[in-house]
């Protein structure tokens, strides 16, 4: 039977480690595009719905919202039904309200369908699940870093994408209060184009699908699998609430830019649409590289130092992220700003991907647990900053005040310790995939 890779190998899609690889970046792609395609839109939608300054936050909120329940949901819907079967029903279901949205004449509707979009958001913790059980501990931070990274990279390219995916509809004949609407039909179909490859191609484990596993008595009957017990195990495990914290400080600032980087843009710095999308999409597609290095470093540091250095790279991370947000809240160019941006955009996804480097490690016999509570740290949040930009009305005061709180969440990852049997066990694991990686044939040249 296969057992977990020790290695990545981009090229590869023969092997079901690497397909579970490359279609989990692309599903969570698709859903991170989908869930923030209409964000560099939302001056040109503010306009024609007549919203006020205080809906916009509220439907700022309503976009991260919901996947909090989402993410709490999925994590053990793929301990008993299997990462493929759970990313296909997504894909599917969060298509809806994406074509949806494109029917909203009122804020009512518009806040509705946004509120439902955001379910899409949960696919992250399918994605982290799926790699956590496809590679071994000596490259699962890094493929959990990568894949998310890549996946995220999809709301940067929304942000830069929409505006001219509009500009395409209304030079092809539609009027403008059309053009954006006819827009939203492109990150719908393609999260079904892309459920259908992940049903077709992907599979559960290395060994196979879980419902053929139980079928073989390989794994425990669906109905004794204890979806719930996983959560119930996570939720008592202290590890899991300070990467909660952590990710809130990490994933949460990151929806939070997505959310109000383009409207930001417009209404400080006078900038047009089309310009605010790629300054705000820039910080996006730092998610390309930066997410995996944070990934990568933790690996790095694991296999010098030990279990430990995984949180002490994430505190640090942490740390820089805050103080590059107290100096983005207090610029007052454009040019100044982006600059900023990027660089406590370095690292926050750096951050996003160290902490889930560190996921599969707190309890494998309750990944899909602790990787869905930890996911929703980041959307809740992601909840609280809309919450606190309703409550200051200020985007710089708002930053800053985030600043402040990430610096002192880096303290949590400080926190997060593991009994000497815990870490003999684990640096056990991560021994014998480091043998098995290096005894390997190595591929043609």
């Amino acid at each position: 039977m296969s057992s977990t890779a020790t290695r990545i190998e981009l090229g590869g899609l023969r092997t079901p480690q690497m397909r579970a690889f490359h279609l989990s970046w692309l599903a969570f792609f698709a859903c991170f595009f989908a869930w923030f395609a209409v964000a560099p839109l939302m001056p040109l939608i503010k306009g024609e719905l007549h919203l006020s300054n205080d809906q916009l936050a509220n439907i700022s909120i309503a976009a991260v919202a919901v996947t909090v329940f989402g993410r709490l949901l999925v994590g053990p819907l793929c301990d008993r039904f299997g990462p493929r079967r759970t990313y296909t029903w997504l894909l599917v279901i969060g298509a809806m309200p994406v074509f949806g949205i494109a029917f909203a004449h009122s804020y009512a509707s518009f806040l509705w369908f946004r509120l439902a979009i955001g379910i899409a958001g949960a696919g992250f913790v399918i994605t982290q699940y799926h790699t956590s059980v496809m590679f071994a501990p000596n490259v699962v931070g890094t493929a959990n870093a990568t894949v998310a990274g890549w996946g995220n990279a999809g709301g940067g390219i929304a942000q830069s994408a929409m505006p001219w995916v509009l500009a395409a509809a209304v030079a092809l004949g539609a009027p403008q209060v059309l053009g954006w609407r006819a827009a939203m039909f492109v990150p719908g179909a393609l999260m079904l184009i892309v459920a259908r490859l992940y049903w077709r191609y992907a599979q559960d484990c290395p060994q196979g699908n879980y419902s053929e596993l139980r079928a073989q008595g390989f794994l425990p009957k669906a109905g004794n699998a204890g979806g719930w017990q996983v959560v119930r195990a996570a939720i008592g495990n202290y590890r899991v609430w300070m990467l909660f914290i952590t990710y809130a400080g990490s994933f949460g600032i990151e929806l939070f830019v997505h959310g109000v980087a383009a409207s930001y843009y417009v209404d400080r710095f006078g900038m047009d649409l089309g310009h605010a999308g790629l300054a705000a999409g820039s910080f996006g597609v730092l998610a390309l590289f930066a997410r995996a290095l944070g990934g990568i470093a933790s690996d790095r540091l694991a296999f010098r130092r030990g279990l430990a250095a995984r949180g002490g790279l994430l505190s640090a991370l942490l740390l820089g992220e805050g103080m590059g947000l107290l100096w983005f809240s207090g610029t007052q160019t454009a040019s100044v700003a982006i600059v900023a941006m990027l660089a406590f955009g370095v690292f926050t996804h750096m951050a996003c991907g160290a902490t889930y480097a560190l996921v599969p490690f707190i309890d494998r016999t309750a990944l899909g647990g602790v990787a869905g509570i930890v996911g929703a740290g980041g959307n809740v949040g992601a909840v609280m900053a809309g919450f606190l930009l309703k409550g200051t009305g200020s985007v710089p005061h708002t930053f800053a005040l985030l600043g402040g709180f990430v610096i002192v969440g880096s303290l949590c990852a400080l926190a997060v310790r593991f009994s000497a049997e815990h870490t003999a066990r684990e640096e056990q694991l991560y021994r014998e995939a480091i043998g098995q990686n290096q005894a390997a044939p190595q591929p043609a040249a």
